[in-house]
């Protein structure tokens, strides 16, 4: 793609802010490939597809020609990040940091083409750095700008402490951008006043201020808070393709046009506001349309023999067509004298607790291999194997083992 008119409206698919865009068509039309980046604070060592949508920009640059900045806060990561917390973040250890850092170097190419790609470690920089080069760097900003900040100035209103190092953050952030020579920095838009710290130290260093883009946190399966791990509302990029499928299939209508918007790069802006004219009309099933996101997510991450599997065990026990077998199955250690069913329920995560697993069973909303069962005292012992279900998408099918 040649046209910088085109490659802007590719880049700015989904995105929440560009600042400045005039600047970015200018170094778009100037030819040289750009350098973009985007950080990673090695927290947790597993991404999922909320961490993909700024990959998935960054992907698109590549695509366009650029030069892709993986940069891992191995750093940083050892300040803990304060954006949007009301406590003081816990930092991580360097054992932690480097164990987590790893994981995610080896995850990033399922989305990064690997060419194009270069992997950082912010500790390049400032592990060279004195503590008199720290103090020059913290006399960029003044205090009363760092209030400025959302998480910053609720925290100060409401008398909770605010640690000195925690006012680090941006402006080591910001100082990655320098040592990099980013042209353009990716975030979510809860980073925003920590990219623009970036374009401020740039000058202040004699650089041209780079491009701020900015894009929307993705809401996970609940469709309400943001894709996360410690919230359970995540998809990772290495779960089974079989998990990909039946849990995007649960989310809502309305959300699954923000995940295509985000996540698809097969279905173009001009297809997607086609096919929700269809879904109003009802032209097409939203079932239907879904399918269509699954089957790309499981196939980007995988492959296409493996979404296709996972489809149709989705299809044999949601709409009983076809082969159950083809879900893969997974083993559940129970004791000698078995597990009554809420138990079971339970245990394989289909309940969140044995109260749960009665009510459902009171509500007729339970099936072992698509027959509705209520009994909830039955024992279930080694050597079972079969597809539990609750609700229409809620199913595993497993094999029962001696513990």
């Amino acid at each position: 793609m040649n046209d910088p008119e085109q490659a802007l409206a590719l880049i700015a698919r989904g995105a929440d802010e560009i600042i400045k865009q005039e600047d970015l068509l200018e170094r778009l039309q100037s030819g040289r490939p750009l350098r973009v980046k985007a950080g990673f604070d090695p927290t947790a060592p597993d991404l999922h597809l909320g961490h993909t949508v700024l990959l998935n920009k960054m992907r698109q640059f590549q695509d366009l020609g650029h030069q892709a900045i993986f940069l891992i806060g191995d750093f940083t990561g050892m300040i803990g990040d304060p954006t949007g917390k009301n406590v003081t973040r816990k930092p991580l250890t360097r054992e932690d940091v480097l164990q987590n850092a790893e994981t995610y170097a080896a995850q990033v190419y399922k989305v990064l083409d690997r060419e194009r790609t270069e992997v950082r470690f912010n500790s390049e920089w400032f592990g060279k750095m004195g503590a008199a080069d720290m103090i020059r760097l913290a006399g960029q900003h003044t205090v009363a700008r760092m209030l400025e900040r959302d998480d910053f100035a609720k925290r100060y209103a409401a008398q909770q402490s605010i640690a000195i190092h925690e006012f680090l953050y941006p402006l080591v952030q910001g100082y990655d951008s320098v040592a990099l020579k980013s042209d353009l920095e990716l975030g979510g838009t809860d980073q925003k006043f920590n990219l623009l710290m970036g374009r401020g130290l740039q000058e202040h260093y004699g650089q041209k201020p780079q491009i701020v883009l900015t894009m929307p946190l993705l809401e996970g399966l609940d469709g309400v808070h943001k894709m996360s791990k410690s919230l359970g509302n995540y998809i990772g990029i290495d779960e089974p393709a079989i998990d990909m499928v039946t849990k995007t299939m649960r989310i809502g209508d309305e959300l699954m046009w923000r995940w295509f918007e985000l996540l698809s790069f097969d279905v173009s802006l001009t297809e997607l506001a086609q096919m929700k004219r269809d879904v109003a009309s009802g032209a097409l099933n939203p079932r239907d349309a879904k399918l269509r996101l699954a089957r790309e997510l499981a196939t980007r991450f995988h492959d296409a023999a493996a979404a296709e599997q996972a489809i149709a065990g989705w299809h044999a026990v949601v709409r009983g067509e076809g082969d159950t077998s083809l879900l893969p199955r997974t083993d559940i250690a129970v004791p000698a004298e078995g597990l009554r069913l809420p138990a079971l329920l339970t245990a394989v995560g289909l309940t969140s607790s044995n109260s749960e697993a009665n009510r459902k069973l009171r509500e007729r909303a339970v099936r072992i291999d698509a027959t509705v069962v209520e009994d909830g005292q039955h024992v279930f012992a080694a050597g079972f194997e079969g597809v539990l279900q609750v609700g229409k998408r809620n199913f595993v099918r497993v094999r029962l083992v001696a513990a």
